[in-house]
């Protein structure tokens, strides 16, 4: 979890000030998720409200959902914003549940989920953020595609293989003995 302060906010100018926010808003664009604070220290203020932001971050880090209502939550963003399709085919995203806290991990079932956009990931990852209240800790996105059980091909030849042989030895028997009867009458004439 994640609670950033500014102190000596009190003793800066106007103008400081506001290049400090676009400062923090330019090199700290990655962790949106983290509450800012402006404070100071020996006046005291705004520090009461950083107590509550680390509470509340600490709650969030270590927030514990039940897969119904992570699978609910990702049916719902699914059926609102469809996940792209790949070689034309849709990808397929099952159910969800958690993997972990401290940050939260999230885990996502499906297929080709391997293919999936980074701004579909992200979209899932906000949205989640908004609905389940995590405020102050990173998500941590997993996603796992099922295996294809006639992905791998079978070592050896395969079912339709052997048959055409088979085929093709039958052919060649009976080219064989029609020629062998063939040989035998122009013998007796």
């Amino acid at each position: 979890a994640l609670v950033i302060a500014i102190n000596k906010w009190d003793g800066m100018t106007t103008e400081d000030r506001e290049r400090v926010k676009s400062e923090l808003d330019r090199r700290l664009e990655f962790i949106t998720y983290a509450d800012i604070h402006f404070i100071s220290a020996l006046h005291g203020t705004n520090v009461g409200n950083l107590y509550k932001s680390v509470d509340n971050a600490y709650e969030s880090a270590m927030a514990k959902w039940s897969t119904s209502r992570l699978t609910t939550l990702l049916e719902d963003m699914v059926k609102n914003h469809q996940p792209p399709m790949v070689n034309g085919r849709r990808i397929k995203l099952r159910y969800a549940h958690q993997g972990g806290s401290n940050p939260p991990v999230l885990v996502v079932h499906g297929t080709q989920t391997d293919r999936l956009t980074d701004a579909y990931k992200r979209y899932l990852a906000n949205t989640y953020r908004r609905v389940l209240e995590i405020n102050g800790t990173p998500i941590r996105m997993v996603f796992k595609s099922s295996e294809n059980p006639f992905a791998e091909k079978q070592e050896g030849p395969t079912f339709h293989a052997i048959r055409q042989k088979k085929i093709e030895r039958t052919q060649n028997i009976r080219a064989i003995k029609k020629e062998k009867a063939r040989k035998q009458r122009a013998k007796k004439r």
